[in-house]
C-alpha cells in the first residue's frame, strides 16, 4: 500500500517551515483506498512569494486545524505505507519535523518519484512535476495546492508502475510489507484479485517473482494454480507469499506484457510452461508461370511471412476463408489437388486461373490485396482498445512494421499528438513473436478502432 503525499508550506529557513495544506491519497497500485485532504495553521505567517504561488494566505488559515488536531489521522492513513512523493525527502523532512514538535517520531519508508522518472523515463529533459505531466499528458488541476500536486503523483506514480518492466518497485514493497508482518494466506490472496483481464505476478516472501501469467479472468486463472495438482502448482502453493497483479483492459496487451516481462523476470515456474510459438504460417510464392501461391507451411524464421497460426488446422481453415473471401484460386492455395482444376471451377465459381485462363498478372493483383492488407512490414497503426475502468482505453502504436509499446490514455489528445503518446508508452520489443500476437490477436478479436497514418 502506498501513501502519496504533497505538502505545501510557509516557506522560510530550513527546518523553520510550517504545513499550511496537505494531501495524502492511499493508493493500493490500482486505485485510491482512501484520502485525506486538509488545509493547516502553521500557527507562522506565509512569506508573500508562497501566497502568490499557492493563493493560500494567512486570513484563509485562521481557522484551519492546527498540525496537532491532524497529526492522529495522518499516522492512521499513513500506518504500513510506503510514502510516495514528487521529492520525497523534502516532504518527508517537513513531516517528521513537524511530529518532532509533538515529541512523535515519525519513521515510514518512502519512495521518491522524482528518482524513479529519472530511472524509468530518463529521455525527459526535465523532471519537475510541471513539466513531467505537461510532457507525458497527464490531466492536472490546481497546481502548486497539495490536492492538485498530489493527484499529478498519483497519476504520474501509477504510469512508473506500469513502465517498470523488471517489477523492482513491486519487490520492495512486498519485503517492506514482510517486516511489517503481512502474511496473507492462499484464500485471502484469491479474494483480494479481480476477476478481469490483466496479468499477475506470484511472488515469494522475499519478492522474488516466481511466476508470471495472463488472464481474461485473473481470480479463476490464480485459483487454478492454488487448486492444480500438477507438480508446478504444488511447488506454486508451497512457496507463493502473495500474488500482485496489472488489469490492463485489453487481453492483448496482458499477452504482450507476459511475454516480455517472462524474459526480463525469468520465473523459475515459467520456464517448464509451453512457449506459446506461432508454429505454421503463409507465404506468397511464384510458381513457374508466373503465379503467386499462398502456401501454408511450417514457419520459417529466414522467409517472410504474412501471417501465422499456432497449428496446422487453424492455419488450413483460415487459408480457405482467405480463398473465398479474395476469390483466389484453392489449387494454387494448396487447398486442391495440383494435378487437376480447383474444386471452384468444377462448380463453376472460378475465374479459370487453374487452367491459365486468367494472366499471372490479373491473378497476383488479387493476392497483393490480401498480402497488402495483412503483412505488418511498413504499417502505421494504433490500435485501440478497452482500457482498465470506464473512461480510459489502451493504445497499441506500430510504426512502419515495429512494435513501439503500449499506453493507457484519458483523453483524446494523448494519442492524437504523437510525442505525448511516445512519452506515455511502455516500450515493447518487436520481434516475430509480438508480430505474430498482435495478426493472430486482429485476425480473431474485433478491437475498437484501429487508426492508420
Amino acid at each position: 500500500m502506498y501513501a502519496i503525499l504533497d505538502i505545501e508550506t510557509t516557506g522560510g529557513q530550513f527546518n523553520e517551515e510550517g504545513i499550511t495544506e496537505i494531501a495524502i491519497y492511499k493508493y493500493d497500485g490500482h486505485e485510491i483506498v482512501d484520502q485525506f485532504i486538509s488545509l493547516i495553521n502553521p500557527e507562522i505567517p506565509i512569506q508573500p512569494f508562497v501566497v502568490k504561488l499557492t493563493g493560500i494566505n494567512n486570513a484563509m488559515l485562521s481557522s484551519a486545524p492546527k498540525f496537532f488536531e491532524v497529526a492522529k489521522r495522518i499516522i492512521e492513513i499513513t500506518n504500513d505505507c510506503v510514502l510516495v512523493a514528487h521529492n520525497a525527502s523534502f516532504d518527508y523532512r517537513i513531516l517528521r519535523t513537524e511530529f518532532r514538535r509533538l515529541g512523535y517520531d515519525f519513521n515510514i519508508k518512502t519512495l521518491c518519484t522524482v528518482e524513479l522518472s529519472q530511472r524509468l523515463l530518463p529521455e525527459q529533459p526535465s523532471h519537475s512535476l510541471g513539466k513531467l505531466v505537461r510532457a507525458l499528458g497527464i490531466p492536472m488541476a490546481d497546481r502548486h495546492r497539495a490536492s492538485g500536486d498530489a493527484m499529478a503523483t498519483v497519476k504520474l506514480f501509477k504510469m512508473l508502475l506500469d513502465k517498470d518492466l523488471e517489477k523492482t518497485i513491486t519487490k520492495e514493497l512486498i519485503k517492506f510489507e514482510v517486516i511489517k508482518g503481512v502474511s496473507p494466506r492462499l484464500l485471502d490472496i484469491i479474494e483480494s484479485l479481480p476477476s478481469r483481464t490483466g496479468i499477475y505476478y506470484i511472488h515469494r516472501e522475499d519478492g522474488t517473482i516466481i511466476f508470471i501469467g495472463q488472464s481474461k479472468n485473473i481470480k479463476k486463472r490464480v485459483n487454478q494454480h492454488f487448486t492444480g495438482i500438477t507438480r508446478t502448482s504444488k511447488k506454486i502453493q508451497a512457496e507463493v507469499f502473495t500474488v500482485t497483479f496489472e488489469e490492463t483492459g485489453s487481453e492483448l496487451i496482458a499477452l504482450l506484457k507476459e511475454s516480455e516481462e517472462i524474459k526480463k523476470n525469468r520465473p523459475i515456474y515459467n520456464r517448464s510452461t509451453r512457449k506459446k510459438t506461432l508454429s505454421w504460417a503463409i507465404y506468397a510464392e511464384k510458381d513457374q508461370n508466373g503465379y503467386l501461391n499462398l502456401k501454408l507451411q511450417k514457419a520459417d524464421g529466414r522467409k517472410k511471412e504474412i501471417t501465422a497460426f499456432a497449428n496446422e488446422q487453424e492455419g488450413r481453415g483460415a487459408l480457405s476463408r482467405i480463398t473465398t473471401s479474395y476469390q483466389l484460386c484453392a489449387k494454387l492455395t494448396g487447398l486442391s489437388n495440383p494435378k487437376n482444376t480447383c474444386i471452384q471451377y468444377e462448380k463453376g465459381q472460378c475465374d479459370g486461373t487453374c487452367t491459365e485462363q486468367i494472366t499471372p498478372e490479373e491473378y497476383n493483383s488479387k493476392v497483393q490485396v490480401f498480402i497488402d492488407k495483412n503483412l505488418f512490414d511498413n504499417k502505421n497503426m494504433i490500435i485501440i482498445e478497452r482500457g482498465r475502468k470506464t473512461g480510459e482505453h489502451s493504445a497499441i502504436l506500430i510504426e512502419k512494421g515495429i512494435l513501439q509499446g503500449y499506453a493507457f490514455y484519458d483523453l483524446n489528445y494523448q494519442i492524437l499528438k504523437p510525442e505525448i503518446l511516445k512519452n506515455i508508452l511502455v516500450s515493447m520489443p518487436s520481434n516475430k513473436d509480438t508480430r505474430s500476437y498482435i495478426q493472430s490477436y486482429l485476425r480473431k478479436h474485433r478491437v475498437l478502432k484501429i487508426i492508420n497514418f
